[in-house]
């Protein structure tokens, strides 16, 4: 055993400085956080996580999260010959042939309505009546008049006839037979004017009845019975609009000119369709264009047309929007595709063509009218030839496309004699 005293350490020795203790700290922290922001990074780039391999994963790919290799499943359709109607859609207006203000010619008390609102009409038939008796009057007035002139010319003709046997016999002066001559030119001049005076009587008397001057329909009245009406009435007696025939007024562009007048110049019938305002149900479809405009509207580039329709039924309402569908012309015998199948490209205008390979070829179109889901291929494919219409967006020259079958319909039957099976099936099972 040491009997020796501990002896203490001097107080005086040197003790390590505090940085020094903690610069491996820090070391260590910045490590880490290097070691993080790697792994980070290597990830975002696509680095495959451990236990993956790269390109694995059952066909998944960061590119569209597909595998280029496998098929790309697309829908397809098939290039036919068939007829391509050619047809012109325009905001269209509905005008009447006619629409007459019925009007009074001359002023005096309306004594008479002969029509009700709404009533369709006949032409020459009577609509009003206005006080007569002031008319008749001027009438027998003037025929009075006419009565007593025409009374005078004959006296005047019985003196000249005699004047003139005198003036043979040297009986009389001769400035007494030509005097006698002017006297009878001047009754002859009196009876045409009275003549005049008599028929202008006997037309106002007439204009006493107001009679309807096109077939159609009379609207609101404007005038109510026992007013006095004059010839300068502004909104008249009532409005008259001629319903059938109805035709339908639109303008189509001037680009389509050539066309239209070569079909009308050979005698075709161009058959219009009358649309509603969103151009979403048929109103009548049995028009026809009877007239073409004589000039180009310069200021839209179009020119008009008039289609006429029957309108037995009177859905074509005057004044009314519709959209007029004109068949121009129609292309029989030409190629056609789904206008979904055509693309547009850098360098024009192009379609998906599937080979017999089942791999792609984009194969550039010029292509023609389009209408009803369909495009006329002008060249770049033949009849037969299939080609894309949905599932374009991953396609290349050389993909591989499968084109997937159609679902067909269950059968209950058949899926209930399955369920009844396996329920039963499932019943006698006995475990082992």
């Amino acid at each position: 055993m040491d009997d020796r005293p501990t002896v203490p350490p001097a107080s005086g020795a040197p003790s390590p400085p505090p940085r020094r203790r903690r610069w491996w700290l820090w070391a260590l922290l910045i490590v880490i956080v290097l070691l993080i922001a790697y792994a980070l990074l290597h990830r975002r780039a696509g680095t495959p996580a451990p236990g993956q391999q790269a390109g694995g994963g059952g066909g998944w790919h960061r590119n569209g999260g597909q595998n280029p290799d496998q098929p790309q499943p697309v829908t397809a359709d098939t290039a036919k010959l068939g007829d391509m109607p050619i047809e012109i859609t325009q905001i269209a207006t509905v005008t009447p042939l006619a629409t007459v203000t019925v009007r009074s010619l001359i002023s005096g008390y309306l004594v008479k309505i002969n029509f009700t609102e709404g009533q369709e009409v006949k032409r020459g038939d009577i609509l009003a009546e206005i006080d007569p008796r002031l008319y008749q009057a001027a009438l027998e007035q003037a025929q009075g008049t006419l009565a007593k002139d025409q009374a005078s010319l004959k006296q005047a003709q019985v003196d000249l006839a005699r004047y003139q046997l005198l003036g043979r016999q040297k009986s009389i002066q001769q400035q007494t037979i030509d005097d006698q001559t002017y006297t009878v030119q001047q009754y002859q001049g009196a009876v045409r004017y009275d003549l005049g005076q008599v028929a202008q009587a006997q037309t106002n008397l007439d204009y006493c009845h107001i009679r309807a001057p096109v077939d159609g329909r009379v609207g609101l009245r404007q005038v109510d019975l026992g007013n006095y009406i004059t010839a300068g009435d502004t909104n008249g007696l009532v409005i008259e609009t001629q319903l059938k025939p109805m035709s339908l007024i639109f303008a189509i562009p001037q680009s389509n000119i050539p066309t239209l007048m070569s079909r009308l110049g050979a005698g075709a019938t161009l058959p219009v369709s009358a649309y509603n305002a969103a151009d979403t149900a048929a109103i009548a479809t049995d028009g026809a264009v009877s007239n073409v405009d004589t000039q180009v509207d310069t200021t839209t580039g179009t020119v008009k047309l008039r289609a006429m329709f029957p309108n037995t039924d009177e859905k074509l309402f005057p004044s009314a929007f519709a959209n007029a569908h004109l068949l121009l012309d129609t292309l029989h015998d030409v190629l056609l595709v789904p206008t979904s199948a055509v693309q547009t490209g850098p360098s024009g205008l192009f379609v998906y063509l599937i080979k017999p390979d089942d791999t792609i070829e984009i194969r550039d179109v010029t292509t023609g009218p389009s209408g009803a889901g369909n495009t006329v291929i002008a060249s770049g494919l033949a009849s037969g030839d299939r080609v894309v219409t949905d599932g374009t967006d991953h396609l290349r020259a050389g993909t591989k496309i499968t084109i997937p079958a159609a679902p067909k319909a269950a059968d209950p039957n058949a899926q209930q004699h399955h369920t009844g099976h396996r329920h039963r099936s499932g019943g006698d099972q006995q475990p082992n």
